[in-house]
């Protein structure tokens, strides 16, 4: 169990937290949410021993062992893959170094075979002669290769040092695991894998995550946090976010009401107060008056931008056809005859492992890449927007304040009212207008990109990993705004929820051809988890 007493963090004049009294406990994970900025990972990071709150402390059950996901994916370059899980464990490691290299000793004395005979019996009761098995099971389940397990972490790929590092935070059952953003850069099979590990974990889970559908599958009760404090619900996100805003809307019909009887009361004192045969009746709605107090109602934190875009003209039935795109990028080919038609009402989701096949496709379709061989050709009616996974071109040479990059891309008799009024909606009210386009955060940049597909009115949008860096606020505006937009889509997203809420058709490419299917986003996990089952049959 881990305890949070009266723990307060402020960085200037700005307050994090303020009197946070928590209690986590085994058997639970803890799903914390919270707008940007909120101070979540921070948060994390004050339960690791990260940072010092400045009044309180964190305090841990007698003997207890805190894990935690490192967010520096080249600490560990000089160290096999194997040990670097074992890292997981300091202190089953450190009692393996210590031991391998008291047998390694030319000179082995008396001493060192009594102390030796220490260490022996601590690594057992650690159970370490199946440490390393174990971290093989741990890889191997995140799709790590066996034959990755002896290599250097510096041979590895991005998104194979994330899962190498998640493996170390779940190593040797610790007591306490915390998670910051621990599905990204995993595949499907990776996040199921997790999902269904940390659903039948026993001990403390404590995780901050943007994927909805994680929150749902793993989380029991939810954490928010918000102007300072954090309250703990029962139950997964979709739960907390319903019954959240189920509470918030009676509490406000209840103040409605409220509302209207005090205008009655006052209507009655106004026109009887002066009438002697009233006078009775006027000062008794008077002491009624006075006792009806509006509930403190306070505005959360988060805001949710305003998405919605909205086609210029309909598309006609000629929309896309793709024929034979083929495409080699340093050597490797990884579009290989692609060939495909887009119809109109559809919303594709490109799916898969691919991300390079896939930004590779975006990039040939909007005429930012020449293709090896192969042909597409977009239909007369059909205009399109275009969000790319990398957007840093628009931004990294722009010092303009945001409502003049935004003019850019808008159409000429549009006013600063209106462009001011837009950004509003997009969460950049009054002075937030007028910050450059180069300092932007990751989040905010998203939000500008979303701004400027908006103002183009395009009836074909393609997107490229639209749901990176945005908040839970965000992400679930744009959910919205797609599933209501009356165009056509082809995008890529990580996120499960947004693929299964807004695409009617997925596209995954391999290197065998498309694998096309009009099915759901549910349908298609669930189909890859009876291929990945008979393929190990097959296998065994």
């Amino acid at each position: 169990m881990i305890n949070v007493s009266n723990v307060s963090l402020r960085y200037g004049d700005k307050k994090l937290f303020e009197d946070v009294n928590l209690k986590f406990t085994p058997g639970n994970c803890y799903g914390l949410i919270g707008a940007n900025g909120a101070g979540k990972s921070t948060f994390l990071k004050i339960l690791s021993g990260e940072i010092e709150p400045q009044t309180g402390h964190v305090s841990l059950s007698p003997g207890e062992r805190l894990a935690v996901l490192k967010q520096d994916h080249f600490a560990y370059e000089d160290y096999n893959v194997i040990d670097t899980v074992l890292m997981g464990h300091e202190k089953l490691y450190a009692v393996k170094q210590e031991k391998d290299a008291i047998y390694m000793k030319g000179d082995f004395t008396e001493e060192d075979g009594m102390r030796a005979a220490e260490l022996e019996g601590e690594f057992a009761e650690m159970n370490g002669w199946e440490a390393e098995s174990d971290a093989a099971v741990l890889l191997k389940g995140l799709g790590i290769d066996e034959s990755h397990h002896d290599k250097q972490m510096a041979e590895l790929h991005a998104d194979e040092k994330v899962k190498v590092l998640l493996a170390q935070a779940l190593f040797g059952n610790p007591d306490i695991l915390l998670l910051d953003e621990p599905t990204n850069g995993l595949d499907i099979h990776a996040i199921q894998w997790l999902e269904e590990f940390l659903i039948h974990f026993e001990n403390t889970v404590i995780v901050v995550s943007h994927d909805r559908h994680f929150l749902n599958k793993v989380c029991t009760h939810i954490a928010d946090v918000d102007y300072g404090k954090i309250e703990i619900y029962i139950g997964n996100y979709d739960f907390w976010y319903e019954s959240s805003q189920l509470a918030t809307k009676m509490a406000q019909e209840a103040n409605k009401k409220k509302e209207e009887k005090i205008k009655e009361l006052q209507s009655f004192i106004a026109r009887f107060s002066a009438n002697a045969s009233k006078s009775k009746q006027a000062t008794s709605r008077k002491k009624l008056l006075d006792s009806i107090t509006l509930d403190d109602i306070k505005p959360s934190s988060r805001k949710y931008p305003y998405i919605a875009f909205t086609p210029e003209r309909e598309i006609g039935n000629d929309l896309l056809t793709v024929q034979g795109l083929t495409k080699t990028i340093n050597g490797e080919k990884v579009l290989n005859n692609v060939s495909f038609t887009m119809n109109k009402d559809d919303k594709i989701a490109l799916v898969g492992g691919d991300d390079v096949a896939k930004t590779t496709l975006f990039k040939i379709l909007v005429g930012e890449m020449e293709p090896d061989a192969g042909t597409y050709k977009w239909g007369v009616t059909t205009s399109q927007s275009y969000f790319p996974k990398d957007n840093s071109a628009y931004f990294e040479n722009s010092d303009l304040p945001l409502v003049d990059w935004l003019r850019q891309y808008s159409p000429e008799d549009e006013t600063e009212t209106f462009l001011r009024g837009f950004l509003g909606r997009m969460l950049f009210s009054g002075e937030q207008a007028l910050k450059k386009a180069n300092v932007l955060s990751g989040g905010e940049k998203v939000r500008c990109m979303l701004s400027k597909m908006m103002l183009s009115n395009a009836n074909v949008l393609l997107l490229d990993e639209p749901t990176n860096h945005l908040d839970l606020e965000s992400i679930t505006a744009l959910n919205n705004g797609l599933i209501k937009f009356k165009g056509s889509i082809l995008f890529t997203s990580h996120d499960h929820q947004f693929i299964q809420s807004i695409a009617n058709r997925l596209i995954e490419i391999t290197p065998n051809g498309l694998i096309d299917k009009e099915m759901s986003y549910d349908e298609y996990v669930q189909d890859k988890e009876l291929q990945a089952k008979i393929a190990t049959m097959y296998n065994k």
